[in-house]
């Protein structure tokens, strides 16, 4: 029996180096699962023609295995199959959920009716429309390794907590950015939302921002939110003008300050001659791209000596603005 397995484990060293693995490569993957010690070529092989069958690209395959060995030793017909096809009725595209394989490729070696399908019905219950719960899963798959009883219904008590616990709120929050779900909700998630809340944020205006904009409560306080909101009281913001900035425009303090906040205040100020009231009146002004939309129609409306607010001026969009000013520069 040992010597069989010797020979099955030569025999996928020389299946691994075929493929292109190195040395190095391999002898990870063997210490990451011990079946590929009794694994024969030929089942190897029908594994690896099935996930290049189903759009993994060949060239991907190595990387894929690497992180996930274990998926080269489960059966065709009775784990991956049954796993690509119910993902497949998830789907809206067919490249879907090859791409969410090569995102998570351990989602193959769980189990359909143990882990995916209570899953589902884990946000069906959240209020999640079923042609929405692909979104989730695809996009994030890493999800079905997360323990719905612990994990999940923890970050679902806290967004609760928030004052998100109308029917149906929760579930078109994590449809909006199902990467929430990874996040801790005592080392990322209840601190960030405790810095929104100091900074003057009411409960109602942290409530718009979580479900309009959910990423602004997965980054760091001390990396991100902070250096934001000290750069913008930098710039002659008051508190309670940026809590009417965060409040109207979440991003504003995820927004790198270097290429994205500086050169729109300045082009605001230095450029437009404008007042920084102006964008607290209109936060989405922040959501504009500085080259396509805000120096374009800053230079027609110059051209024609037309005053107008930030709103008037960027509002509409592109066939609304020429029809309005009546240039061919937009």
């Amino acid at each position: 029996m040992e010597m069989a397995s010797t020979s099955n484990g030569s025999s996928m060293m020389w299946f691994f180096r075929d493929k292109g693995f190195d040395d190095k490569s391999i002898h990870e993957m063997f210490k990451k699962c011990k079946r590929l010690e009794e694994m024969q070529k030929e089942r190897a092989s029908e594994n690896w023609d099935y996930l290049n069958s189903i759009g993994i690209q060949e060239r991907k395959l190595p990387n894929l295995i690497s992180k996930c060995p274990k998926i080269i030793t489960l059966g065709v017909d009775e784990k991956l199959v049954p796993m690509v096809e119910c993902l497949a009725t998830l789907a809206t595209k067919r490249t879907e959920v090859a791409s969410a394989i090569a995102k998570f490729p351990h989602i193959l070696s769980h189990s359909v009716e143990e882990k995916l399908c209570p899953l589902l019905a884990f946000f069906q219950a959240l209020g999640v429309p079923e042609k929405q719960l692909g979104r989730i899963i695809l996009q994030n798959p890493r999800i079905i390794s997360y323990s719905i009883n612990t994990k999940l219904t923890e970050i679902v008590n806290f967004l609760a907590a928030l004052g998100l616990n109308k029917e149906g709120i929760i579930g078109k929050v994590l449809v909006k950015h199902p990467y929430l779900m990874g996040y801790s909700v005592e080392r990322r998630l209840r601190p960030t939302s405790e810095f929104l809340k100091s900074v003057g944020l009411s409960e109602q205006n942290l409530q718009t921002a979580v479900i309009n904009f959910p990423e602004v409560l997965c980054r760091d306080v001390n990396k991100v939110l902070l250096p934001n909101f000290t750069y913008l009281k930098s710039c002659g913001f008051e508190d309670r003008q940026i809590v009417g900035l965060v409040a109207g425009y979440p991003p504003i303090l995820v927004k790198s300050v270097r290429n994205s906040l500086e050169p729109k205040i300045k082009f605001l100020v230095d450029v437009m001659g404008r007042r920084i009231d102006e964008a607290v009146a209109y936060p989405s002004f922040f959501q504009h791209s500085l080259k396509k939309r805000l120096e374009l129609r800053h230079k027609v409306l110059t051209q024609k000596k037309i005053d107008c607010s930030l709103s008037e001026m960027l509002e509409c969009n592109q066939k609304k603005f020429w029809l309005k000013y009546g240039s061919s520069l937009v």
